[in-house]
């Protein structure tokens, strides 16, 4: 995660004009410069602040106009002047990515303000100096230089000073993973900047608050805070902003599996860092280009990308960031069955973490090399470097890094033969599944993004009140006696005004709440389309098969499985798919079911007569459920034929599902259920039923049923659902 810094908030901004419209800010400076031919302090800043406004747009003008400050400053022996234009350099260096000489401008810089005792100028070096070390993965020189200005700006009273060291230090604890001590100081930043109107600090603290929010897995949440971001930075036309800011959308748009859209995001990232010769930006964008192709499985074009980053990397001594593709060219590496050189990459990467002490990089650096030793079979190295990745990913809470750990510990006791140990971290492997896909955290990250439209709504209303409230007491004061019924009037007037505000907010509310209800339902309904525990033990099915050299019935139940895996994952998608379709997904499920114990049930779907299944569109995943139910719970202990029946018939308008096993019946299940947990997935399927009825305007309905009350054995399940007709 590349989380944004307040570059230019205070290290190099000499004035904020360009809140208030850049361009005419500009040609407002230019005509002065034009109408001050003087050669004089005055003139030099003129260029100085033209310069920094070219930042934005033009970093070739901004060169120029500094040349020339430069000479007159000299000639004139402006102090100020000086360090103004060495300030300005070495932002133009750090955006090049030549931190070394950002630095060096910057030590000049700081010598012209303190012969003046300008406190300003300094603190802003400082930063400029924190920025660079921060850069340079130097973490502790960085956070020395950040506190170094934010004294100086306690002393001055500047908040908008140290809203920004505020933000940076927040920085600095992000990389160091203490997130405990970060958000505070993002949200003292946040304060600060609201208190003053500075909309541009907000923006950085927004863009920094959407990266916690990615970290945590808060999606929704992040997009909120890095759109609000973007959308102060394309009104100010901020090249460098937009450029960090499409970064981060296209950081969130991968994590949330959208990689087309991340890859627009990415691009255009890459077409502004090299517009602003923006060297790490540069190499970040290629990193994450080359991240989307190996998920598309092209590894030559991952390489090309992850090569690319490297190399300019190592040009601008990014440690952090060549330790991060190292690890990520050995994972390619790996994948093309090279573990000895995806082992040098590895052991690169770990040198280069240390050195930084970047604990995130380091877990993956240890578990790539454990990955090789496991390759070539050499287990009890491996164990050696899974542990070491483990103790980092315990004591930072990484779930993935966890169940990575216990996935691999298993595959090596379980070759090695001691399969009490197999056992034990094939469980935790599975609780560690549950725990990253766990609903409630699903559910919690869009009632987060609920909870934030709601206040965000709320505060909008008490605005509008307050505005009311006051227009009520003006009217009453500059009322004279002889008006009183015209103020009566007024006063209903604003009172039926604030009744059918107050009447507009609730429908608002209303419909943010209904539209939250409704992505929480479809999340529920992604959860129960193919829950961890399934994916994980057909997995395992597998992997028995395969090692049992079962090649054919492996080869057959990947297929099974991978063409489930696709289906579900289209239909996922889609309000409706084709009820052809849809049955398509359940005969692979009930096939890949079938397949772990040869001819453990049979099963029939039948279609009735006259019923054309092509004309038919359904919601997805209504009747997959009930049939995993019945494969789950029906059969318990049960000898003897087991059969599953699915029958579909459209009969007077009404299209009806009727799934019947042959189990031990619904009655005894609530029985043998000591948890008296309702079902999860009569649940869901009936909330989702209430929703698409109304959607749809169509009746529909789910019952279940001991089919004992028929004389028969097992469970019937009749469903009516929604559909519509296509036209051919």
């Amino acid at each position: 995660m590349r989380v944004f810094n307040a570059f230019f908030l205070c290290f190099f901004l000499s004035f904020s004009v360009f809140l208030s419209g850049q361009e005419s800010a500009l040609d407002s400076l230019q005509n002065e410069l034009q109408n001050h031919v003087e050669e004089d302090s005055i003139r030099v800043d003129f260029l100085n602040d033209i310069a920094d406004l070219y930042f934005r747009i033009d970093l070739d003008s901004t060169r120029a106009y500094l040349a020339e400050a430069e000479k007159m400053s000299t000639t004139l022996g402006y102090k100020k002047g000086k360090g103004d234009v060495f300030r300005l350099l070495a932002r133009l260096e750090n955006i090049q990515s030549n931190y070394i000489k950002s630095l060096d401008y910057l030590e000049q810089s700081l010598v012209n303000y303190k012969l003046i005792d300008d406190k300003e100028g300094a603190a802003r070096v400082y930063i400029g100096m924190g920025i660079n070390q921060y850069d340079l993965s130097k973490y502790e020189e960085a956070m020395l230089a950040y506190q170094q200005a934010e004294g100086i700006y306690q002393s001055l009273g500047n908040k908008r000073g140290i809203a920004t060291c505020q933000l940076n230090i927040a920085l600095v604890y992000d990389e160091l993973g203490d997130y405990d001590k970060s958000i505070p100081r993002y949200n003292q930043a946040l304060e600060l900047s609201n208190e003053i109107g500075d909309e541009e600090g907000a923006a950085y603290v927004n863009t920094n608050l959407g990266a916690i929010y990615q970290t945590q897995g808060n999606y929704p949440l992040a997009l909120v805070h890095f759109y609000k971001a973007l959308n102060f930075r394309e009104k100010i036309a901020d090249y460098i902003g937009l450029m960090y800011t499409l970064h981060s959308l296209g950081e969130v748009n991968f994590e949330m599996q959208k990689y087309d859209k991340a890859l627009a995001f990415f691009e255009k990232s890459l077409g502004y860092a090299l517009q602003t010769g923006s060297k790490s930006n540069i190499v970040l964008n290629n990193s994450n280009i080359g991240d989307i192709y190996l998920t598309k499985s092209d590894y030559g074009k991952a390489l090309k990308y992850y090569t690319s980053s490297l190399k300019i990397s190592e040009e601008i001594n990014n440690l952090k960031q060549i330790a991060t593709v190292q690890n990520k060219i050995g994972n390619v590496q790996l994948l093309l069955k090279k573990p000895q050189l995806a082992r040098t990459y590895f052991t690169k990467a770990m040198e280069g973490s240390q050195q930084t002490n970047n604990q995130l990089i380091l877990a993956d650096s240890y578990m790539g090399i454990a990955e090789t030793h496991i390759y070539n079979k050499q287990y009890q190295k491996a164990i050696s470097y899974i542990e070491q990745s483990k103790q980092i990913a315990d004591d930072l809470e990484l779930l993935p890094v966890q169940q990575k750990a216990a996935g691999f510990l298993y595959t090596i006791y379980q070759s090695s033969g001691d399969f009490k140990k197999a056992l034990e971290n094939h469980e935790k492997y599975k609780q560690l599944s549950d725990s990253i896909f766990n609903k409630e955290t699903i559910e919690k990250i869009t009632a987060l993004e609920y909870e934030y439209k709601y206040e965000e709504e709320l505060s909008k209303a008490a605005d509008r009140e307050l505005k009311l409230a006051k227009a009520v007491h003006t009217t009453e004061q500059n009322l004279e006696k002889s008006q009183r019924n015209l103020f009566i009037g007024i006063i209903a007037f604003l009172l039926s005004t604030l009744v059918f505000a107050g009447g507009i907010f609730y429908l608002k509310l209303r419909h943010v709440k209904a539209k939250t209800q409704n992505a929480i339902m479809e999340q529920k309904l992604l959860r129960s389309q193919m829950t961890p525990h399934f994916v994980f033990n057909s997995l395992s099915v597998l992997q028995g098969m395969i090692l049992n050299k079962e090649d054919t019935k492996s080869n057959l139940y990947l297929s099974k499985f991978s063409k489930l895996l696709r289906i579900t994952l289209e239909n996922s998608r889609d309000k409706l798919v084709p009820l052809s379709q849809e049955l398509k997904a359940i005969e692979n499920y009930l096939e890949l079911q079938n397949l772990e114990e040869e001819g453990a049930f049979k099963y029939i779907i039948s279609i009735g007569e006259k019923m054309e299944v092509s004309t038919f569109e359904v919601p997805p995943m209504l009747i997959q459920p009930f049939v995993e139910n019945a494969i789950e719970h029906a059969f318990k202990d049960q000898q003897g034929e087991k059969k599953i029946d699915v029958q579909l018939n459209y009969v007077n308008g009404a299209l009806t599902c009727v799934i019947l096993d042959n189990g031990i019946g619904i009655d005894a299940q609530k029985v043998i259920d000591t948890r008296d947990k309702k079902s999860l997935a009569t649940t869901i399927t009936s909330e989702r039923l209430k929703i698409l009825s109304e959607d749809l305007k169509m009746k529909s309905s789910v019952r279940i049923e001991d089919r004992k009350k028929y004389d028969e054995k097992g469970t019937i399940v009749t469903l009516v659902m929604p559909y519509k007709l296509l036209e051919i």
